[in-house]
């Protein structure tokens, strides 16, 4: 299986830096096709597996191609139809198409080509060779819903710290710590910085040994107070003020201009401060949606349309003229008593080239003389017999 972690330093070093992307302009285009795929997602009511999934495959295709050779929104609706697949929720590729283009404006969908459907039917192709058919995917939702079951405290705190840090799971798809970590570390940073924002101390969990330190120990090892600081400061990037502009179309460097109308802005609200990660505001926190919310309702099939009947067949014609008469030809009997059946002898058997010899077969083995058998001792008596009881 293909390992999909990387350094830092390989994230800089990308096909699309290569390709003169820098890596500002490149993160802001990972960041946009991953918000895209959440919009588009949301919108068709799929579960945050399905949309989860797809970010990744986002994220792990623009390892091995650029930007400028493939556009993020066509690759974005690509992997989103993947991903319904995979987690069984397909949605068909024309509805995604449908949805993609109430989101973007004009001159982003003018990207999509004269034949959207068909660019995504091929692009899919690509996707599934680039990430080498591995379509397996595992999310931080489920370590963080299990690590929380182990944690002891308020229940009310403790429900709205998971709340907080499902929150960030979600907003994390816009970064590339997919990359970078493992679900069960980045599942463990992101609970350590919601109960930070959230005044949750654990003090006690399910299962501490006196070799536990602090309660992510239990889970995974070796993880340092730098690494999880690290991972909390990305997720809180996302919440500073944004700097440069949205970008267009194509990946190049443009100027600041206004967003148009009918693309949704993304509203982030920036968190609280709290320590050892400094902070500034409170994220907006969404509702947990599980996947049995999602109802998928079986296809509607249209009976108006139905095939014609076949023409009748036509009659065949009735021949009433009678057949010709044709005289059946008559052999001559001859005259007198039939002559007698007479059977031809049957031929002489000749004679044989050899003799018949009447001698018997030759004696191969000599005879075996019959073993003793081995001596017995005397048989063993049998069980008692068993009393008879007359019926009453």
């Amino acid at each position: 299986m293909p390992y999909w972690y990387y350094d830092k330093k390989d994230l800089q070093n990308t096909p699309s830096f290569r390709d003169g992307i820098t890596n500002d302009a490149e993160n802001r285009y990972r960041k946009e096709g991953a918000r895209f795929i959440i919009d588009t997602g949301s919108k068709m009511d799929l579960g945050y597996n399905t949309v989860a999934t797809g970010v990744v495959y986002f994220h792990r295709f623009y390892m091995f191609h650029s930007f400028r050779t493939f556009p993020r929104y066509i690759t974005a609706c690509c992997c989103l139809f993947l991903a319904g697949k995979v987690e069984e929720t397909p949605k068909k590729c024309k509805d995604i198409i449908k949805v993609a283009k109430s989101l973007l404006n004009e001159h982003k969908f003018s990207t999509f080509g004269e034949d959207p459907k068909e660019e995504v039917m091929t692009l899919e192709r690509i996707l599934l060779q680039t990430i080498k058919f591995d379509l397996q995917v595992e999310h931080p939702y489920g370590y963080l819903l299990k690590y929380a079951k182990c944690l002891k405290g308020d229940k009310t705190k403790l429900q709205k710290m998971v709340q907080m840090a499902w929150t960030f799971v979600n907003d994390s798809l816009c970064t590339t710590l997919c990359l970078q970590w493992e679900p069960e570390v980045i599942a463990v940073a992101l609970m350590f910085l919601a109960g930070k924002l959230s005044k949750f101390e654990v003090v006690d969990w399910n299962g501490r040994t006196p070799k536990h330190t602090a309660w992510w120990d239990m889970f995974v090892e070796d993880i340092t107070m730098e690494l999880l600081e690290d991972i909390c400061h990305q997720v809180l990037d996302l919440y500073s003020p944004q700097t440069q502009p949205s970008g267009g179309d194509s990946p190049t460097q443009s100027s600041a201009s206004k967003p148009p109308k009918n693309e949704k802005k993304a509203s982030v609200t920036p968190p609280t401060s709290a320590s050892p990660v400094a902070v500034t505001t409170k994220p907006v926190v969404t509702p947990i949606k599980n996947g049995s919310d999602v109802k998928l309702e079986p296809p509607k099939i249209d009976m108006r349309f139905t095939y014609p009947g076949y023409p009748a067949m036509p009659a065949y014609p009735v021949y009433s003229a009678p057949p010709p008469t044709i005289p059946a030809p008559r052999l001559p009997i001859p005259a007198g008593p039939p002559p007698p059946l007479v059977y031809p002898e049957p031929p002489p058997v000749p004679p044989t080239r050899f003799p018949p010899v009447n001698v018997p077969p030759p004696n191969y083995f000599s005879p075996i003389a019959a073993r003793p058998l081995p001596p017995r001792g005397p048989i063993p008596p049998g069980p008692p017999p068993r009393p008879y009881y007359p019926p009453p």
